[in-house]
């Protein structure tokens, strides 16, 4: 599935006419959106440098159970499904940090708790998956270093790594870092926005090249060219807000650069909820323009909850009587075109959030089928304590894709691999789940036949 999630989304990022349709709507009232659009229309006019982008995409899905009538009697009978949450193209994190938790529960389940099993559970391996998403992760990143070819005479290669100011998540990045290492002795170069605009600089063939301190310092020691740029950064407003000049300075001398993004602006925009709604909608061919096979359609389409815009079309306005509706309003949440967790709108606070929003922002957001997964009780750690409660789980597919862009519109695939998981667990009592943002824990898979969850 995996794989079939990184086709679309590379596709859709190489559609800049398609894309640009719907990104113009938005760009009229987010102006983070219409800055993001305006760099890559600053970068296109110098030409394009290089027709390779990298993705590393999440796609984030959750059990979702709904009352259908029973075939045998007049009552009624739980269904499950899955439904995607989101997905995420854009800085998606904890590839570095999950493995390490699967490898602790498993120890602990082995070595701790079922002793006298540990002969048949050693040999289950579907039971307790092993989770290799750090060096999946590591070696997408690689396959891309790798096909950017030879630097400059007279340079060293690199990867450059961009991450936050005051950057909390350090250690699951250290792990990819140190995994590119030691899979194809990559060097990596971790620079804030800041130090991007103090080291980096474009040459007469645009190719992005670093003087960082520890290269002056030494005399022999050459300048080095970067094959690509992951962005662990600015997917957020805030970032560039702090000192919008320079970030966005910044943002537009990697976007023209020969280097390799990961990912590009295009990309960055195809992860707006607005084009998994554009995508969601029941009656559109947008998705048969990405995904032409219809097995693979069928399969991306039947993880798509019920999403609507909140703009002015039929579909709109239904999606606005629903979400001014607290009765209605409570199966959904309204979302804006974020993301990381923490903005968006539950239940019966979206009519209270949209009387005090202007409607004409309203079509900023996206509103969206809450998904209902099944509970279980389990243990949470968080702040140094321990607490047992009812929770539910969220499990994010890693994947990295590597494709060429060409023309009219058109993608090659050269590399499409799935990368991994990420599984986060939170109490119930919780509406977001992101872990960074601190809503949610990190957790790993014990799978089970048949599991419908506690009432």
């Amino acid at each position: 599935m995996s794989s079939v999630s990184n086709k679309l989304y590379a596709a859709i990022a190489s559609d800049e006419k398609w894309l640009g349709s719907v990104v113009r709507e938005l760009a009229r009232i987010d102006p983070f959106i219409a800055k993001l659009w305006k760099v890559h229309e600053t970068a296109k006019k110098t030409g394009c440098a290089q027709d390779l982008e990298l993705g590393i995409f999440r796609s984030d899905y959750m059990l979702h159970q709904t009352q259908i009538p029973s075939l045998n009697s007049k009552s009624t009978e739980l269904q499950t499904s899955i439904k995607q949450i989101e997905i995420n193209l854009n800085s998606p994190a904890f590839g570095g940090m999950s493995p390490r938790v699967a490898s602790l529960h498993r120890y602990l389940y082995l070595t701790k708790l079922y002793l006298e099993d540990v002969v048949n559970i050693i040999h289950d391996d579907e039971r307790l998956p092993q989770n290799n998403s750090t060096k999946q992760i590591a070696a997408g990143l690689a396959i891309a270093h790798a096909e950017y070819g030879l630097a400059k005479q007279g340079r060293d290669r690199c990867i450059l790594l961009v991450v936050q100011e005051g950057e909390q998540n350090v250690y699951d990045q250290r792990h990819i870092e140190s995994a590119l290492f030691s899979i194809a002795q990559v060097k990596t170069v971790r620079l804030t926005f800041d130090g991007v605009d103090k080291y980096a600089a474009l040459d007469n063939e645009n190719r992005l090249v670093l003087d960082l301190p520890s290269n002056l310092a030494r005399r022999n020691k050459p300048r080095e060219e970067v094959t690509v740029v992951y962005f662990r950064a600015g997917q957020s407003p805030d970032e560039y807000d702090n000192n919008s000049c320079m970030a966005w300075k910044v943002r537009t001398l990697l976007e023209k650069s020969r280097a390799i993004k990961c990912p590009s602006i295009l990309a960055h925009l195809a992860g707006l909820k607005k084009i998994q709604q554009v995508l969601a909608t029941p009656d559109s061919t947008h998705l048969a323009r990405f995904l032409p096979n219809p097995v693979e359609r069928q399969r991306v389409r039947a993880t798509f909850a019920r999403m609507y815009p909140m703009d002015a079309s039929l579909d709109g306005l239904l999606g606005r009587e629903i979400a001014l509706d607290k009765d209605k309003a409570k199966h959904f949440v309204l979302k804006p075109q974020r993301e990381a967790g923490g903005d968006n709108i539950y239940g019966e606070a979206i009519p209270r959030h949209l009387m005090t929003t202007a409607a004409c922002e309203w079509p900023a957001y996206v509103l969206t089928e809450l998904i209902k997964p099944p509970a279980q009780m389990n243990v949470i750690l968080k702040d140094g304590k321990a607490e047992t409660s009812k929770v539910v789980s969220e499990l994010g597919v890693f994947g990295t894709v590597l494709w060429r862009k060409k023309a009219d519109n058109k993608m090659e695939i050269v590399e499409n691999q799935e990368a991994g998981w990420l599984l986060r667990t939170k109490s119930c009592d919780s509406d977001e789940g992101g872990v960074a943002a601190g809503f949610g824990s990190l957790d790993s898979v014990c799978l089970v036949k048949n599991f419908t969850g506690v009432v």
